[in-house]
């Protein structure tokens, strides 16, 4: 039995786009051991990730190695595409041993696999790549040169395809059900924890049609003076009255994410407060009525901070971030942001969190969008309305 989120033939193209960088690189093999990034261009999914494991990409080798511990290989011919052949797993003598490392088993699969090989490519900012498992790999191939590849897979993965847009769209169905029992349950005298839960079932539930799974990280939820920070864990306190509740979630779809903020007011919010609300709407909207193919990261940033500005708010961190699949712990993709000095340019098939998020002296207030590009300007990935949610 194989299951296989996408097509052979998808795979394909992208182990293909991935070995056209690793060419122009001067790569001959590329070890990848972010697991977005293995999931990506073999399907292999499994929370396997807190022991060595990495897919080797060969430049004169048509199909890529998995090498991973041997109680996860049945995962491995289960979800990937690959023939047995290319599946290698290490014993258990290599799995948090002193003496013993699982990079001088990949480095064996790599020098009998390709003799020759002079260059290696390998994920240096990776948060799974660890310093001793380059250590160990410099050890194990004194004569190879290392090169840093960190983020060369993540840039093939910014355009996403047909089917990958329409597993964002079902995440972000997935993260509408969530905000919305969120809202219904959240409640002054509420525990904070029992908010969560709703929030856990919901996302787990998924709808009718498909299920979901467990998001990178647990859902970040400031209340009250904590709506000042910008990613708390909930606790077991109890909401209180004339309070502000700021929730940032996502949905999980086959390891693809669409990520929403939205922020509570229990009670009835004071002027300054909803006058917050509306600008943060204003700046939002202003940049995505510039979203469309052709303008770059920075120019969106740029419509938000003249919006914000006018009214003498600044933001000092980023307003947005790439979005696609996500492994613990972040569902950004590490590659472009919506920032000053990104011009990395638009194109359709791109996704986005616009995450117009403001955490200020005495208060915080997040509501975010999550879009693909196309080419008529961009698709909201979640429909729920951009707007202050109030509880009286």
């Amino acid at each position: 039995m194989r299951i296989l989120n996408f097509s052979v033939d998808e795979y394909k193209l992208r182990l293909r786009r991935v070995k056209d960088r690793m060419r122009s690189e001067g790569l001959d093999v590329l070890v990848v051991t972010e697991p977005a990034n293995i999931y990506y261009l073999s399907g292999y999914d499994a929370w396997s990730f807190y022991t060595v494991q990495a897919l080797a990409v060969f430049q004169e080798i048509e199909s890529p190695r998995w090498i991973g511990r041997l109680i996860d290989a049945p995962t491995a011919h289960v979800t990937t595409y690959l023939p047995e052949e290319c599946i290698f797993p290490y014993p258990d003598i290599y799995v948090h041993t002193p003496d013993r490392h699982a990079s001088q088993f990949i480095a064996d699969i790599i020098l009998r696999e390709s003799p020759s090989v002079k260059v290696v490519g390998v994920e240096m900012g990776a948060h799974y790549y660890t310093a001793r498992d380059h250590a160990e790999f410099v050890k194990a191939m004194p004569n190879v040169r290392f090169k840093d590849a960190e983020l060369l897979v993540n840039w093939v993965r910014f355009v996403k395809s047909d089917q990958e847009v329409a597993y964002m769209r079902q995440a972000g169905e997935i993260t509408e059900r969530m905000m919305k029992r969120a809202v219904e349950v959240a409640a002054p005298g509420v525990r904070e924890c029992d908010v969560a839960a709703a929030i856990y079932h919901a996302q787990m539930s998924g709808t009718e049609a498909f299920g979901g799974l467990p998001a990178t990280s647990p859902p970040h939820m400031g209340f009250g003076a904590r709506a000042r920070e910008p990613h708390p864990i909930f606790t077991d306190r109890s909401i209180d009255s004339s309070s502000v509740a700021n929730i940032e979630i996502s949905g999980c779809r086959l390891r693809y994410h669409a990520p929403m903020s939205r922020t509570i007011y229990f009670g009835k919010p004071p002027q300054r407060y909803r006058d917050l609300a509306s600008r943060v709407i204003e700046g939002i909207d202003a940049s995505l009525n510039l979203v469309r193919p052709g303008v770059n990261c920075e120019e969106l940033e740029l419509a938000w901070r003249k919006t914000m500005s006018a009214h003498g708010i600044e933001k000092e961190s980023r307003l947005g971030y790439s979005i696609g699949i996500a492994y613990t712990p972040t569902w950004g993709e590490r590659t472009a942001s919506i920032r000053r000095g990104d011009r990395t340019v638009l194109e359709p098939g791109v996704a986005f969190h616009l995450m117009a998020g403001l955490w200020l002296k005495d208060t915080g207030i997040t509501i975010t969008q999550s879009f693909v590009v196309i080419e008529a300007g961009y698709e909201a990935l979640t429909r729920t309305p951009r707007e202050l949610i109030v509880k009286d």
